[in-house]
């Protein structure tokens, strides 16, 4: 395939031959996918600069080689030769710091060299403070943008938003939307205000909007607005970013974020019930296809002559699949082709549409049975660590239910126009923006496998073993269903008919 789409044009790469690119979030889990495919499809390009704050004593560059010598990386290396890393850089800064926290000295680097900027940083946390969200998610948007003003060969300012920044939208059309509050009022309320007050204030300042996430979203998406038409600004929103769907790693991810975190818990047998409507459908983007569309846009929006600068990077409208589907083949993966080591208890229980149906079983299924491990940890020596874990997926429930239970569309024309730009088949197939040909099974198959492998560290050669287990915890799981039917039916038999019997 590689060899006979070779003799076709390349526009997209062509374009950002010789470019410098600086990026933000690049070492987050879309940015590393991105710095990964540049790498990979647009070699040619001059050079990547991304914007790395010290962490845990290691300077930038330390943790870019770290980064680099992940497994992500090794197709890239493999393909065009290990010094191709050597285009990624490091400037250190932070986009929480004022001004970014970049050295003088390498903010005049930035603004002479720099064509292309990728705004990829945010924090994705549901449950984030509202004052740390806001500097992060609508300051660090602001001093960016004031970064961008001083970028003398600036050509684009992307600008990564979500798809789910305004809820009050049903549908969500490709264009500009009035946001929740001024952005600049509110930042400066979080820059003034201490961390006590803001929390005090936070549910009056968000009314109707159920999180920080999505009302900071939505305000770093309106500084960018107010710069359309003075700045090559583009505005990308993508719905959840799901793990790789097929390459460089098919299932690659490095979180538990979405989908991930349910097989994960689903498939240790600690996630038993869930509040949720079986026929509702998310809109979910496998990353790889995410960076294709943002790499394609970029050339799309500095070459087409319309200057599109909005795109929805959603699913729904062509492929849907239901919370119903998705648990379906997740517990067929588990159960019949890729257990995981270490499961509590056989994968199983159900999605309720009725929230006390749902608080019963998570108290009978979740509560009881981590109490009871957790004083048995206690009693022989061990830290208890399944209340722990309770308290997190009952946190995780109060955001999964709330996206979970209602339903957004999403208009994505202009992303379709941008597939239909892609005119030949190495276009199509470098930087394939669809979900045609998709296998759910499969995808989920190679998702939890990643999983095992990436996140759990659960290598190949455990699987027999994990195997074993399974079927061992099936026979509990059976034997255990038999002995709660036969205890159910002898009470109502020692209560009910035997009581009737007597009596005639």
């Amino acid at each position: 395939m590689t060899e006979d789409i070779e003799q076709y044009p390349d526009r997209v790469a062509d374009m950002y031959k010789d470019k410098t690119i600086f990026i933000t979030g690049g070492t987050g889990f879309m940015g590393k996918v991105l710095v990964e495919k540049l790498l990979r499809t647009c070699s040619d390009l001059k050079k990547i600069i991304i914007l790395v704050r010290n962490k845990k004593g290691k300077y930038p560059m330390e943790r870019i080689r770290e980064i680099l010598a992940g497994p992500l990386y090794d197709k890239v290396k493999k393909l065009k030769g290990a010094e191709i890393i050597n285009k990624v850089d490091a400037v250190e800064g932070d986009v929480m710091l004022p001004n970014l926290g970049i050295s003088e000295k390498d903010r005049i680097m930035l603004a002479n060299e720099v064509q292309l900027i990728l705004h990829c940083a945010a924090t994705i946390r549901f449950d984030e403070t509202l004052k740390k969200a806001v500097l992060l998610n609508a300051r660090g948007t602001k001093f960016m943008l004031e970064l961008a003003k001083e970028c003398k060969q600036l050509q684009c300012f992307v600008h990564v938003s979500t798809a789910y920044c305004h809820l009050s939208e049903r549908i969500l059309y490709e264009r500009p939307y009035a946001p929740p509050a001024d952005p600049h009022k509110v930042i400066q309320t979080a820059e003034w205000l201490s961390d006590d007050v803001m929390e005090t204030i936070t549910p009056k300042i968000l009314q109707d909007i159920p999180n920080t996430y999505a009302f900071t979203k939505a305000l770093g998406e309106a500084l960018v607005v107010e710069q359309h038409g003075k700045l090559p600004v583009m505005i990308l929103r993508p719905s959840v970013v799901i793990p790789i769907w097929k390459e460089p790693i098919p299932g690659w991810t490095d979180n538990i974020n979405g989908p991930t975190g349910l097989l994960i818990g689903a498939g240790k047998g600690v996630l038993r019930t869930m509040y949720c409507k079986q026929d509702a459908y998310a809109d979910y983007m496998p990353v790889d296809i995410v960076v294709n569309a943002t790499l394609a846009s970029v050339w799309f929006y500095i070459y087409d002559e319309r200057k599109k600068w909005i795109f929805n990077l959603t699913s729904s409208a062509l492929y849907k699949i239901t919370m119903e589907e998705i648990i379906n083949i997740g517990r067929k993966v588990i159960n019949t082709k890729i257990p995981l080591n270490g499961v509590a208890w056989y994968p199983g229980g159900s999605m309720k549409r009725s929230k006390i149906v749902h608080y019963i079983c998570f108290f009978l299924f979740h509560i009881i049975p981590a109490v009871l491990v957790d004083a048995l940890l206690l009693v022989i020596g061990y830290k208890p660590v399944l209340c722990r874990v309770q308290n997190r997926i009952w946190k995780g429930f109060e955001v999964f239910e709330y996206y979970a239970n209602n339903q957004w569309d999403f208009d994505n024309q202009e992303s379709l126009s941008l597939r239909d730009a892609l005119l030949n088949p190495r276009e199509r197939e470098n930087y394939k923006c669809d979900g045609d040909g998709i296998d759910y099974f499969e995808y989920f198959s190679t998702c939890v496998h990643a999983a095992r492998l990436y996140i759990l560290k659960e290598t190949d050669d455990t699987l027999p073993a994990a195997r074993r287990h399974m079927f061992v915890m099936w026979i509990v799981d059976k034997v255990c269903k038999g002995l709660f039917l036969f205890a159910v039916m002898y009470y109502l038999y020692q209560k009910v008919l035997s009581p009737l019997l007597a009596a005639v």
